[in-house]
């Protein structure tokens, strides 16, 4: 610790208020909020104070901290919140809205219009989801245009421009769909009396609502006003409508707000979950992605959601049921208290329908986890590297080349000639769809690299037509236009030629060749196509090699152990494959040998190797 922040430690406030830790650099590496400022501070550098490992990581980088006082705790959590949001903190548990669920949005402004958005501003309007379900909120939006008459335009409607005519009634004013604010046919305090009740039944408050239309419809009635009355009963019916398709839950009295979290701390990541219970039925799910959960307790987790929640929430409940404890629940207590006037109480459940209830929650933010996990795995998979996508803009490609795969050929002055095929799935090596191949039709002595390609070529790809795939989106053959040629021949043979784009790949490693074409095309030498090319080639190359060198060292020790009186080359290859090498079968007991070979072989070998002949002293 410098004796600057040393000093500033010992001058810190005893006030409530938010404090950032920064590194050397004036990084921000966490954001906190505290009761006592100067304590929370200083506890971070006590000595001896028993600490996590991320939080210990933290200690040492921290250079520098800066603090903000608040006047309230409540008003040091809403800071902090915001602050978390913008500038998101490598050490903080941060939270995530995802972004592909809807909101209906409530707009900030004169007449204010109701309409579905996947973006949240934070302009004043409000905004009730996110909805996981399309057709629930379509069926919400759909209640609320049957109940009420709102606008649809976006005309900036102030009192000068209505008052001079500068609007004319539309066609939703027509078919009874608007009442036309746009020429003063509607009031504001009527319009602004309609938003009320609309956010009511967002808020899942249908019977306060519902009690409302039918004293409005039985009024009309009275007064004999029947076709209102009429037009307010099939208000009316929709809502019930809508009333009716919401799970009843509980006691038809209550507000509550549930929350559970589920976390995989492999991945250091999880899912918290809300479900909005309003006067005993379940009107909504939201959730939120947690991530750097890394040494943080699961009460540390819930505590973020939930305080994240409400710092920003329009409506609140009577009572907060939890999965879980929270790290400190009379700061989640105290906001509540603080918005809504009076006590809310936030507890964990500990018996009956209650806990089932809370069981249910903790099933679907596992559920969701799960189903995060598969959509970041499959966004994985769907991801195309760059030197991908680069090669397929270099070479004119239809596809990106997600699959290729290159060929090569390895021989010792034309014997034990080898053929490899390796794969690259989106830039990367995968092993396990390589190949070596044997060369039959070519004699030894004579190395024929056209012909070894023809026949490499075409044992791969009918056999890959008898399997059905998997085809590649590229072949690259290394060598010039004469291997290329010879390739594009078995391909023809095969009936597969034209199925995916095959090239020839020229020593100078910047020319490709396509087929049928004189003329290379030229990569650049900055792209990083060239890179992923030149990977797969000196592969190729080195399985080849590889694979040739394997070959010769098996023969050589086939050889050694044919030298033996009574030993064939069937039983040489037995005594490789059983005791994986010739020095194996030298270091071998007779018995071991006998298990192999019958008794009468193993003792010739073992005599053999007794009677001190070079090779039983490895060849020296």
């Amino acid at each position: 610790m410098t004796d600057d922040l040393a000093e500033k430690l010992a001058n810190l406030p005893t006030s409530p208020g938010v404090y950032q830790h920064k590194d050397a650099e004036g990084k921000v590496l966490y954001v906190g909020k505290a009761k006592n400022l100067r304590s929370r501070v200083r506890s971070y550098f006590q000595e001896g104070r028993p600490r996590e490992a991320k939080t210990e990581a933290l200690v040492r980088k921290i250079a520098d901290v800066e603090v903000i006082v608040t006047d309230t705790e409540v008003e040091s959590l809403l800071l902090e919140d915001n602050l978390i949001k913008k500038i998101k903190p490598r050490y903080n548990v941060l939270l995530k809205d995802d972004k592909s669920y809807p909101y209906i949005c409530i707009k900030k402004e004169r007449f204010p219009r109701v309409f579905p958005t996947r973006t949240v501003r934070r302009d004043g309007s409000l905004y009730f989801g996110p909805y996981t379900d399309a057709r629930a909120m379509k069926l919400v939006l759909k209640t609320i245009k049957d109940l009420f008459k709102l606008r649809s335009c976006a005309l900036h409607l102030n009192q000068a421009a209505i008052e001079a005519g500068k609007y004319q009634p539309c066609l939703d004013y027509h078919i009874q769909k608007c009442a036309a604010p746009c020429v003063g046919y509607e009031t504001e305090a009527h319009y602004d009396s309609t938003i009320r009740q609309i956010t009511a039944l967002l808020n899942g408050k249908t019977s306060e609502l519902e009690a409302l239309l039918t004293g409005e419809m039985q009024r009309l009635a009275t007064e004999k006003q029947f076709e209102e009355a009429a037009e307010v009963r099939d208000r009316l019916k929709a809502l019930r409508t809508y009333s009716q398709k919401q799970k009843v839950v509980t006691d038809p009295e209550v507000d509550r707000d549930l929350f559970a979290i589920a976390l995989d701390r492999e991945v250091d990541a999880g899912v918290g979950v809300l479900f909005k219970v309003r006067e005993g039925k379940i009107i909504g799910r939201e959730h939120k992605i947690v991530r750097g959960i890394e040494g943080a307790e699961d009460g540390e987790i819930l505590q973020r959601i939930v305080e994240g929640y409400y710092a920003n929430a329009a409506f609140l409940p009577n009572e907060v049921f939890l999965a879980s404890e929270l790290s400190d629940a009379s700061v989640v207590e105290a906001l509540l208290r603080e918005k809504k006037g009076r006590k809310v109480e936030v507890r964990t459940p500990q018996r009956g329908e209650k806990v089932d209830l809370m069981n249910m929650v903790e099933a679907n933010a596992r559920l969701l986890l799960g189903e995060w996990q598969l959509q970041q795995e499959q966004r994985e998979e769907e991801r195309i590297p760059r030197s991908v996508l680069s090669l397929q803009r270099d070479l004119r490609l239809k596809n990106p080349p997600r699959r290729i795969e290159c060929f090569d050929i390895s021989h010792l002055g034309g014997t034990g000639t080898v053929a490899s095929c390796v794969v690259f799935q989106d830039g990367k090596p995968r092993k396990s769809d390589y190949r070596t191949y044997k060369i039959r039709t070519v004699e030894n002595g004579k190395p024929d690299d056209f012909q070894s390609m023809r026949e490499v070529v075409e044992r791969r790809y009918s056999r890959l037509l008898e399997e059905n795939g998997p085809w590649p989106d590229l072949v690259i053959i290394d060598g010039g236009k004469g291997q290329l040629s010879s390739s594009v021949e078995s391909l023809r043979r095969v009936d597969v030629y034209g199925k995916f784009p095959v090239v020839g790949l020229a020593k100078r490693l910047e020319e490709v060749f396509f087929p049928g074409q004189s003329d290379s095309v030229i990569i650049p030498r900055t792209s990083s196509s060239l890179r992923l090319i030149q990977r797969v080639r000196d592969e190729a190359h080195r399985f080849a090699v590889t694979a040739q060198r394997k070959q010769r060292r098996i023969k050589d020790l086939r050889s050694e152990l044919l030298d033996i009186p009574g030993v064939g080359a069937k039983t040489a290859k037995k005594l490789l494959t059983e005791l994986g090498s010739a020095k194996a079968v030298r270091a071998a007991t007779e018995a071991e040998i006998a298990a192999v070979t019958g008794p009468s072989v193993a003792a010739k070998i073992r005599a053999h190797y007794d009677d001190g002949s070079p090779e039983a002293s490895g060849g020296k």
